[in-house]
């Protein structure tokens, strides 16, 4: 086999990312891609992929280490690009270990520890919900005196709202934390707070923010993950709101540190006091499709773009973008293959295929418009397809 001098290997334990696989090999790189067995004949773009590589357990750092490094001795590794949340913290090992650039695991735990963003969000002086690890009992028990339930019990390591707990009173705390055992010290207690989820979905370069969208969730994540239906969308251009967070999200990536890459990050504008407070934070795309959202609004494809920016950086410019307005509704269906054809509005641009799932995407040039179909469609939704299941502890399998 002949060494390539651009090789970026790919991880991901689910089917995504396929528009990066596919801008890397337009890009001219040779593209590795590294997961399970149950993904390794799903449908992934072979034309854009050179070789597929399976490890049963992508958990095992020292399999991962091993596995990947066995790869390098014949094939020159440039690139190391996380396709899923999951694999975002494999990635940084495996970069330090290699030597390769890239995010290394430093700054990679302020993307991925809620516990560690939190710290550092308050180090630098931006709002959070007030917090306490559950490490130290004493601690703990100062926080809940000083901070009324309910509040929030979060592992530190899931994504979006997995395992995510609220809690009400100071024994459910510590029988939830007793059931944990040794895991206990990998959760954060956080206060609750009531009030409106948004997200920004951002692209970073030399540690500026080049392109920033704002949205609004219908309803807060950790609501649908308890069986509501989930929508978002974008807000208002030129609101108060937009301009915020546009800072916020700023400030956010900066005192994290990132210095290229794309961002989803979240935050909450409390209903009691009207001011907005740093939730989470993610180097990665967001879930949810919220790409082809972010695509129908703007015209830019997030994948597309953090292919360009990883593997073309010193050449990277941002696409003209349009200025529109995107609205994205999914729920659990009933249904194995839930029949979406009796929505014919114009401004649907999208249509979800995936099993017992049922979703659509609708864009128009103005806001009213966009959450006036949402609005509609939630309720139609609920009578046509909705289904419900209890809150996992981990992201449900693609």
């Amino acid at each position: 086999m002949t060494d390539s001098p651009n090789t970026v290997l790919c991880l991901s334990r689910r089917l995504k990312g396929e528009d990066f696989l596919r801008e890397a090999k337009r890009l001219g790189w040779r593209v590795v891609l590294v997961t399970i067995p149950k993904l390794e004949h799903v449908e992934w773009p072979r034309e854009s992929v050179d070789e597929i590589f399976c490890l049963p357990d992508m958990d095992k750092m020292e399999d991962m280490i091993n596995g990947v490094s066995y790869l390098a001795r014949t094939r020159s590794i440039d690139r190391i690009i996380p396709l899923d949340d999951y694999e975002v913290p494999i990635a940084a090992a495996l970069r330090e270990h290699l030597r390769l650039p890239g995010l290394g695991e430093t700054v990679t735990r302020y993307f991925r520890d809620k516990l560690a963003m939190r710290v550092k969000a308050r180090e630098e002086g931006l709002a959070v919900p007030d917090f306490c690890p559950t490490i130290n009992d004493g601690k703990l028990h100062e926080f809940m005196q000083r901070v009324p339930a309910p509040w929030v019990l979060k592992p530190r390591a899931e994504a979006a709202s997995a395992g995510i707990k609220k809690i009400h009173s100071v024994q459910e705390v510590l029988d939830y934390l007793d059931s944990f055992g040794d895991r206990r010290s990998f959760y954060v207690l956080e206060q609750y707070v009531p009030g409106r989820v948004y997200h920004v979905d951002s692209i970073v370069h030399k540690g500026e923010v080049l392109f920033a969208e704002v949205h609004q969730y219908g309803n807060p994540p950790l609501d649908v993950s308890h069986g509501g239906i989930f929508t978002t969308h974008t807000v208002e251009r030129g609101s108060e709101v937009e301009r915020a967070l546009r800072q916020f999200n700023e400030q956010i990536i900066k005192g994290l540190g990132l210095p290229r890459g794309v961002t989803h990050i979240e935050f909450i504008k409390g209903h009691e006091d009207g001011r907005f407070y740093f939730l989470e934070a993610a180097a990665r795309v967001g879930g949810a499709n919220i790409v082809e959202m972010v695509e129908a609004a703007t015209g830019l494809n997030l994948w597309r773009e953090w292919a360009r920016l990883e593997l073309d950086t010193e050449h990277y410019k941002l696409p003209k973008l349009r200025k529109g307005y995107a609205g994205i509704i999914i729920s659990l269906a009933r249904q194995e293959d839930p029949d979406t054809s009796d929505y014919q509005d114009k401004e649907i641009v999208w249509r979800m295929q995936k099993r017992y799932h049922a979703g659509l995407i609708v864009a128009a040039p103005g806001l009213t418009q966009v959450q006036s179909l949402l609005d509609g469609y939630s309720q139609r939704f609920y009578h046509d397809f909705h289904a419900s299941m209890p809150a996992l502890d981990k992201p449900a399998e693609d």
